[in-house]
């Protein structure tokens, strides 16, 4: 049956679920795991700051897919890098979820891709009802979650989570040797049933760590936070948000959380129209919704319509004016249509937006004009005011041709580059990290510290790890390790130090 589905009834018709479009080049999956293995360093030397382990999540599909394929529909594997007195091991482990064992020990997929799996009435009814037969059959038990875990990772609670935003966390942990382990779902304690962002932030001051989720029924989109032992507090579902919007990612400041509202929902005309349920909307105007971070429910939420600014990411937010103004620093997708489907056709242009709480007016403007998205900053200035941004460049996205380092600080009307590093001619990377170089010194410059990243050669089919000076105007490379087998293109990743591993 599901042959004839992939054959007759939903072919991969369209680019965006081809197989043979989506998986070319370095987006093509790994065939195997890969045990703890030792790298070489080829250019210069591991700084010391840097034991512990960097470690990046994404898609790599544990069967080639034969019907249609999404980018955001594979298995997530992570690819770690384990530093420790100058030298590295690289490891590559699936996250083992409750749909990875399935289909491992079943051999073949059992359970239909969210992005790729429902296009159109007639996939949808033959899929859905596919699926429930293999549910009456017992080959899979929905209530035990069918995420991927293939987004992004985080630590908080002293413990380290992959990520993705249709499951609950996925606990897991490095071992001495470098090697990935996986835990197994994490509810807190039973009091988180369902799912949870792949884009938590973590208060570096006080510890606690705040989250959300979001659906297709009502509430779309539910508020809550965890405290810094890793106790859940209550849900604060919010109704003001009153269509299922694509909300991947918000901010917080040291009072508030801000979401945003974007053109992208869950369209049903668009799959009678054959299309994919989760569509554009142009007829709707964005919105951006600000909520005390510490609110029991939704009554102090208050909306902001903000023609125009669709966000997929945040980079950073923080208060301004005792709390009457907040600044968001956010890529704003100028071409939101293609998000899902041509996504070399996306521009994202890095703005600075300011809402005045008090006569709620919202002014922004863009910081750069190139195409930059997979930002980040210094995690110590989480919801405070930061001054720099790390962005990588699309060229065009989702291929990652350099970095860049932004000072937000400047002028209004002046691009704020400061630094650019290109990683050459067939080489592409991933979402840059930074790493200060003493997270213990409170006196310590912002950007005193390194950037890495994963890059691959698609010329000489090498994939490198790449540590660069955040200081630097060229973002110059202290360092190169060369990788013992290529590394996929992926998503967000995160370092993690080396007394934090020890707490695992």
């Amino acid at each position: 049956m599901e042959e004839v589905i992939n054959t007759f009834i939903d072919p991969p018709s369209r680019p965006s679920v081809d197989p043979k479009h989506v998986l070319s080049d370095n987006f093509a999956p790994v065939l195997d795991e890969l045990p703890p293995t030792e790298c070489q360093i080829i250019h210069g030397s591991l700084p010391p700051s840097l034991n512990g382990a960097y470690i990046r999540n994404g898609p790599n599909p544990q069967f080639l897919p034969r019907g249609p394929y999404h980018l955001f529909d594979g298995d997530g594997m992570l690819h770690a890098i384990r530093i420790r007195d100058g030298k590295a091991t690289l490891c590559s482990r699936y996250v083992k979820t409750y749909k990875y064992n399935v289909e491992k020990q079943t051999g073949t997929p059992v359970i239909p891709n969210v992005f790729s799996g429902f296009n159109g009435v007639p996939a949808s009814m033959a899929r859905g009802a596919l699926t429930a037969f293999r549910v009456l059959a017992g080959q899979f038990n929905p209530i035990n979650g069918i995420g991927l875990a293939n987004t992004s990772l985080a630590f908080f609670c002293n413990r380290l989570f992959a990520l993705g935003e249709s499951d609950l966390p996925y606990a897991v942990r490095l071992t001495e040797s470098g090697d990935i382990v996986t835990i197994g779902r994490h509810d807190f304690d039973g009091k988180l049933a369902m799912s949870m962002t792949a884009h938590p932030k973590t208060d570096p001051e006080t510890g606690e760590t705040f989250a959300f989720r979001y659906g297709p029924v009502p509430p779309f989109l539910t508020f809550f936070r965890f405290d810094s032992t890793g106790n859940k507090r209550k849900d604060v579902p919010v109704f003001s948000m009153t269509s299922p919007s694509f909300l991947h990612d918000f901010a917080i400041t040291s009072r508030y959380a801000i979401f945003s509202e974007i053109q992208i929902r869950m369209r049903m005309d668009s799959m009678l129209e054959g299309g994919s349920p989760v569509g554009a909307d142009n007829g709707k105007t964005p919105r951006l919704g600000v909520i005390p971070r510490y609110a029991e429910d939704e009554s102090e939420m208050k909306w902001f319509e903000v023609p125009g600014f669709n966000i997929i990411h945040a980079i950073n937010a923080w208060d301004e004016d005792d709390g009457d103004t907040i600044v968001l620093i956010a890529p704003n997708i100028m071409s939101i249509e293609h998000t899902l489907e041509r996504m070399e056709l996306v521009h994202a242009l890095v703005e600075k937006v300011k809402i005045d709480l008090v006569t709620g007016i919202v002014t922004r403007h863009p910081i750069s004009a190139r195409n930059l998205d997979f930002a980040v900053i210094n995690p110590a200035f989480v919801g405070r005011r930061s001054r720099y941004v790390y962005a990588a460049i699309g060229d065009p996205m989702p291929k990652i041709s350099g970095v860049v380092k932004l000072d937000v600080t400047r002028g209004d009307r002046d691009d704020c580059t400061v630094a650019r590093r290109m990683y050459g001619p067939g080489c592409y990377g991933g979402e840059p990290f930074f790493v200060a170089r003493d997270p213990g010194d409170p006196e310590a410059e912002e950007d005193d510290g390194y950037v890495v990243t994963y890059v691959h050669d698609e010329v000489a089919g090498e994939s490198k790890f790449l540590v660069m000076d955040a200081k630097s105007p060229e973002l110059e490379v202290v360092a190169a390790v060369r990788l013992p087998r290529r590394v996929p293109y992926g998503f967000h990743g995160l370092f993690v130090k080396e007394s934090d591993l020890n707490k695992l």
